[in-house]
């Protein structure tokens, strides 16, 4: 029996210590009762979830799954926080003084208007600004003007320019000198990417004379400007592919290691070579994920730096951004929810640096209301939540830890595979990246597409009759390099064939709910069919309550659908299914479906004039695009 101190609260301290054997035992039971005859060992694995990358969450950790690791390769214990690994955080103290730099995103290309919208935002809780300059954002030439008025010294400034980096980055430090900032006092980051716009754009031909000039910026920062970083590790175009979080990581940690060379190879050392850059990652609403993530970036980073001779420079910088590949077009209020998450999963894991995007980040340039509540988002988590006041508040958790391990170790295979590749120049050249991203979109796509990963407002709980939010467009971003996916693409596509429908014909695509027996017997299946139905855009009309097959299809004739899907219980599907659906189809009916798995009734409901089955876990856009393509809507 484990004897605990006497605090006060002995709880459990009087009972035996529990095994895992016993609560094996308990998981059978209860698989069992489900209908699972599964011993000990595989009980457990039952409760699996499989994610990207090989990785797997258990339904339990313990003590022995949170000891950090073993201390090779990617792996290591935790550490203290501002020490290597630097799992823990970068710094000794955490951020408890003020919070992480809240900054804010800025990509309208009317210089003046977007001074406004950043003094707004600067006067209202933003301690940074990010840029977008070039083509997809501010002209080069109004940098000047759209960073009238603001504190040099006081708020950095990071730029985002594409090939347009070196103009941008020198008009910058012009800036500098010109408003009388000792350069000593310059902030921001200048943000050269050569490899990351390469990969946004397919430019390759450009990357020796791109990372030229980033390194000239370097050296140029590192001897008068100590404060200002001159290259970002942007991972967001390999998120933004549908990368997974461990291709993500590992695509950053070959580019940075392509960007030390390159600094070193100038004359550089080590541990300044490392100063000079800063590490963008997406935060998804995957909370625990992005966390891990977080941790595990810090953990990788100071392998490559401790490899590197100069393991004190391995703290990384990290900028984490929440994830444009989880903003949703429909129903673009739940984005506010899904950024809070990512947000909190940012401070948590340790991210020096959080842009929560506005919830109408994906429908053009967001307005004052959706600026105010991406920095409020921040504020709230700071300074009422006090959540940076805790260092590593995840650090501990056996869960976490052994998820940050198992990224790491995931990642630091992807990238040792993209080194034996040539580097991170060549794997994008060669189309190793490409694939290996597209690999895993498709496997997520499947996931999106069954409703496995539910999206809030567009597969799951749509509103068809939502009001349409309508923005300035924004500026279009470069491509020809890597795709760029959204988690709602494909419903997407759904919608809008539904509402140019719609815009046609004065109605939406429709079905019909024949819904049979008592409200307690159809209720549930008719909440799901609805559901899916509505998630392509299509209305559904519900049927008689209580119904029955004469009714049901009395109620069709003037429900104005070809269509018609069946409702309710296992019990009444096998005393009036049959009948409904031939019922169904004297009246008009051109497709029925079932809602429910039909068991070893189904080719008796198939006979019966049933042509589909719709249930959970099957491949609803499949369905959705089938169905609307035999109502005729183009």
């Amino acid at each position: 029996m484990t004897v605990l101190p006497d605090n006060g609260f002995p709880l459990a301290a009087g009972f035996p210590h529990a095994t895992h054997e016993q609560w094996q035992r308990l998981v059978e039971g209860v698989l069992r009762k489900s209908g699972k005859d599964v011993p000990g060992t595989a009980a457990e694995e039952a409760l699996c979830t499989a994610l990207d990358d090989g990785l797997v969450v258990q339904p339990l950790y313990t003590a022995p799954d949170g000891g950090g690791g073993e201390q090779s390769g990617a792996t290591a214990p935790a550490g203290l926080p501002g020490f290597a690994p630097f799992t823990r955080g970068s710094t000794p103290a955490g951020r408890v003084a003020g919070g992480w730099d809240v900054r804010q995103r800025h990509s309208r290309p009317d210089a003046s208007r977007t001074n406004a919208a950043v003094l707004a935002d600067l006067e209202n809780g933003v301690s940074s600004v990010w840029l977008t300059v070039g083509d997809a954002g501010v002209p080069v030439a109004g940098i000047g003007v759209a960073l009238e008025g603001v504190h040099l010294d006081l708020a950095p400034v990071v730029l985002e320019a594409g090939a347009e980096f070196d103009g941008a980055a020198r008009e910058l430090l012009r800036l500098f000198d010109e408003r009388g900032v000792a350069p000593e006092a310059a902030l921001g980051s200048l943000g050269a990417d050569p490899l990351g716009h390469a990969a946004r754009t397919g430019a390759h031909d450009a990357v020796a004379g791109h990372t030229a000039q980033a390194v000239a910026l370097a050296e140029l920062c590192h001897q008068r400007y100590p404060q200002v970083r001159a290259l970002v590790v942007d991972a967001l175009p390999y998120h933004s592919a549908g990368g997974s979080a461990a291709r993500e990581l590992g695509c950053s940690l070959a580019t940075a290691v392509a960007y030390l060379r390159g600094l070193t190879a100038a004359g550089l050392d080590v541990a300044a070579a490392c100063g000079q850059l800063e590490f963008r990652y997406a935060a998804t609403a995957d909370q625990f994920l992005t966390i891990a993530k977080l941790r595990a970036a810090r953990r990788l980073w100071a392998r490559v730096a401790e490899a590197s001779g100069a393991p004190a420079a391995g703290a990384q910088h990290q900028h984490a951004v929440t994830s444009p590949v989880m903003m949703a077009r429909r129903d673009p209020w739940v984005n506010m929810l899904r950024t809070t998450v990512a947000c909190l999963a940012a401070g948590t894991g340790g991210a020096d640096a959080v842009t929560v995007l506005p919830f109408d980040h994906t429908l053009g340039l967001p307005d004052d209301f959706a600026r105010r509540i991406a920095r409020n988002t921040s504020t709230i988590l700071v300074e009422e939540s006090h959540l940076a006041r805790v260092i590593d508040p995840a650090g501990g958790s056996w869960y976490v830890e052994r998820l940050t391990d198992e990224l790491a170790q995931a990642a630091w295979e992807w990238f040792q595979e993209i080194e034996r590749a040539g580097g991170q120049e060549q794997a994008l050249r060669s189309g190793l990246i490409a694939g290996r991203l597209a690999a895993t979109w498709e496997r997520r796509s499947e996931k999106l597409a069954a409703r496995s990963e539910p999206v809030t407002g567009v597969s799951e709980f749509p509103q068809l009759v939502e009001r349409a939010v309508v923005r300035d467009p924004a500026p279009a971003a470069p491509g020809g390099g890597l795709p760029v996916v959204h988690r709602d693409d494909a419903f997407e596509a759904l919608r809008a064939r539904s509402d140019a429908h719609l815009a046609a014909t004065g109605a939406r695509p429709r079905v019909f709910l024949a819904t049979l027996g008592p409200a307690a017997a159809h209720t549930a299946r008719a909440g799901f069919a609805a559901n899916l139905f509505q998630a392509g855009g299509i209305e559904p009309v519900n049927g008689p309550v209580p119904g029955a097959p004469d009714t049901a299809a009395a109620a069709f004739a003037d429900a104005g659908t070809t269509l018609a899907c069946i409702c309710s219980s296992d019990t009444v599907y096998a005393e009036q299914a049959a009948d409904t659906a031939a019922a169904l189809k004297a009246a008009g009916a051109r497709q029925v479906f079932l809602a429910g798995r039909p068991g070893d009734r189904r080719d008796a409901y198939l006979a019966s004039g049933v042509d589909e089955f719709v249930f959970a876990g099957g491949d609803v856009v499949a369905v959705l695009t089938s169905v609307l393509d035999r109502m005729g809507v183009a």
